[in-house]
């Protein structure tokens, strides 16, 4: 009697245990964004919606062979993702320099005019972005590249 009553327990307790799944929704979400970079390799940010909320991903690549570890891969991978989404929310300031440097050299029967051009480019952005989370990071087939997707979940105000 005792044997049939602990099979009974056995048995209904095997069907009524549910078992959670870690992270479903986002393994799911990093899916979709890998066969949506697949079909059309981006970079950048983008914000994504879904039915119920609204998510800002952030997509950059690194190469791999100029980082010594993966830990330096990473992090760096982590700020530039949150400069990404910084520059996204608050804006930058993008200043432009165009140089032409000209230089003539005389000689008995000739001139020589060289003309050398410089550009550069800053761009400066303030502001922090907090909590952009490492959604999945793979490498890029057919390239020496680590693709890092981060995201964040955009509350409502």
């Amino acid at each position: 009697m005792k044997q049939i009553l602990m099979l009974i327990i056995v048995v209904g307790s095997i069907f009524t245990t549910k078992a959670q799944s870690f992270g479903e929704e986002k393994v799911a979400f990093a899916n979709y964004l890998k066969r949506m970079y697949n079909s059309s390799p981006f970079e950048g940010v983008k914000v994504i919606e879904d039915y119920d909320n609204n998510y800002l991903v952030s997509v950059l690549s690194l190469e791999i062979a100029k980082y010594s570890s993966q830990s330096t891969m990473n992090r760096v991978a982590q700020v530039k993702a949150q400069s990404q989404a910084n520059t996204f929310f608050n804006g930058s300031v993008i200043k432009m320099d165009f140089v032409v440097k000209t230089t003539e050299k005389r000689s008995e029967n000739a001139t020589d005019i060289t003309v050398e051009t410089m550009e550069s480019i800053k761009e400066n952005s303030i502001g922090f972005v907090k909590r952009m989370e490492l959604l999945s990071n793979f490498k890029i087939e057919n390239d020496s590249r680590m693709l890092f997707i981060y995201y964040k979940k955009i509350e409502d105000e």
